[in-house]
C-alpha cells in the first residue's frame, strides 16, 4: 500500500505537471506517473476539491492564475460560494427548481446568479451528476456531503459571464445527455424566448439541445429587459420558473407557446 507521503508527493507533481502542460488527459498522467487511470482520477478529484486544479472531462486543466484572470481564480477559491442573491423573490426560484430534481438526476447548469440559487438545495439530493461551465458552481458542489459527480466544462474563459465558453465547451456539453438543463436569462421576450446582449450563446444552446427538459430560472424583472440576441426560442424551453411579479397577460402568452410557467413565492405566501 502506498504511504500517504508518496500519495501527497505524486499529487504535488500532478499539479505541477498540469500547470506546466495546460489541459492534460488522464491517460497521459497515468503513463507519466506509472500508475492506473483509476488512481489518477481519484487524485484529480481530491486536487479539484482543494481548488488547485480544475477537473475536466477526461482530465484536468490549471486554475487560471491571478496574473491572467483574477476573477476566474477567485471564482474557484475554496471559500468563494456561487454569486449570492439577497432578493428573496430570486432565492425562492432556486428552491422551486430543486423540486424538479430527484435522486440520480443528470443535470447541466449554466452560468448566472439566478441559476446559482438552486445549488444549496441540490446538496440535499443523492446520486446527482452535474455538469457546469462555472468555476464557483463546481467548487460549491464538490464540497457537498452527498458527493455528486461533478463534470467541469473547459474552454475559453469569458470574464463577462464568469464561465467557460467557446467551441471546446460546446463539444464537451454535446457529448452528454441530461435530464434537466437549468439556464438563466439576461432578458425575456414573451413572443420569442430568452434574449441576451452577449453573442457567446453556443454553450447555452448546446446545454438546451442535450437536455430532455430545459428549465429557465429568471426573475420577472427580466421581462422588461430588451436584448437584441435570441438565445433560446420558446419551442426549446419546457419550463419557466419566475416570481409573482409576472403579469397574468405575460404568463398566458408564454403558456400559449407550450411552456409551463411556475411561480415561486416566498414561504408563507
Amino acid at each position: 500500500m502506498k504511504s500517504s507521503k508518496s500519495v501527497e508527493e505524486r499529487r504535488q507533481k500532478i499539479v505541477a505537471w498540469v500547470n506546466a502542460k495546460g489541459q492534460t488527459q488522464v491517460e497521459e498522467l497515468a503513463a507519466q506517473f506509472n500508475t492506473s487511470e483509476v488512481t489518477i482520477r481519484k487524485d484529480l478529484a481530491a486536487l479539484a476539491q482543494l481548488g488547485v486544479l480544475i477537473r475536466q472531462f477526461g482530465g484536468a486543466v490549471p486554475v487560471p492564475s491571478p496574473s491572467t484572470d483574477t476573477s476566474a481564480a477567485k471564482g474557484f477559491h475554496k471559500s468563494a460560494p456561487p454569486q449570492p442573491t439577497e432578493n428573496p423573490k430570486t432565492s425562492v426560484i432556486g428552491k422551486q427548481a430543486a423540486e424538479l430534481v430527484k435522486p440520480g438526476t443528470k443535470l447541466v447548469i449554466d452560468c448566472g446568479s439566478t441559476t446559482a440559487t438552486v445549488l444549496p438545495y441540490l446538496t440535499q439530493i443523492n446520486d446527482l451528476v452535474v455538469m457546469t461551465n462555472t468555476l464557483s458552481t463546481a467548487n460549491f458542489l464538490t464540497q457537498s456531503e452527498k458527493e455528486p459527480t461533478v463534470l467541469m466544462v473547459g474552454g475559453t474563459w469569458d470574464g463577462q459571464s464568469q464561465s467557460f465558453q467557446g467551441a471546446m465547451a460546446e463539444q464537451l456539453v454535446s457529448a452528454y445527455s441530461f435530464d434537466i438543463a437549468f439556464i438563466g436569462a439576461a432578458g425575456i421576450d414573451v413572443n420569442r424566448g430568452t434574449t441576451t446582449f452577449n453573442e457567446l450563446i453556443g454553450v447555452t444552446r448546446a446545454m438546451a439541445a442535450a437536455a430532455s427538459k430545459v428549465v429557465i430560472l429568471a426573475s420577472s424583472k427580466k421581462l422588461t429587459h430588451k436584448m437584441p440576441n435570441l438565445e433560446l426560442g420558446w419551442e426549446q424551453i419546457s419550463v419557466l420558473i419566475t416570481d409573482d411579479g409576472i403579469s397574468n397577460q405575460d404568463k398566458l402568452k408564454i403558456e400559449n407557446q407550450g411552456v409551463t410557467v411556475l411561480i415561486a413565492a416566498p414561504s408563507g405566501e
